[in-house]
Formats: C-alpha cells, structure tokens, sequence
C-alpha cells in the first residue's frame, strides 16, 4: 500500500512539474503576472497575519473602524 501512494504521489508531482514548466517556458503565458499576483497575494496574507500584532485592524477585514478610527487591540 505504501509503495503505491508514493507511486501515485511521484506520478502527480511529475505531471505538476510538467505543467509549470509549460506554462514558463511557453510563449503565450504571462509568466510575469503570475509572479506578480503570487507576490501580492503571499504580501496581502503577511499583513492579515501581522494585523493582531501591529494593531492593523484594516488589514483583516479590508475596511477598518466604520469610522475610520484604529481599534487598539489591548
């Protein structure tokens, strides 16, 4: 059982593998969006994981205070 799910494994980490570097290699993807939207996704969830810390309330829910105002959180 075991030497089959690392089978199975191995098999979609190669078909993955295959598929990234189509779309790098290709000439019709738009390899630099991609980058840059992962770039602003992964920065978007670093400030939604500091925001209890730094006291960043807008970045949790995206609105901040209903009156524009910083909400301490101690």
């Amino acid at each position: 059982m075991d030497e089959t799910i690392r089978a199975v494994v191995t098999i979609a980490t190669a078909i993955v593998g295959l598929a990234v570097l189509a779309v790098l290699v290709s000439s019709r993807a738009n390899t630099a969006g991609v980058i840059a939207a992962s770039g602003q996704a992964f920065g978007g969830s670093l400030l939604a994981a500091e925001a209890p810390v730094l006291g960043n309330v807008s970045a949790l829910g995206g609105y901040g205070h209903p009156f524009g105002e910083t909400i301490p959180l101690y």
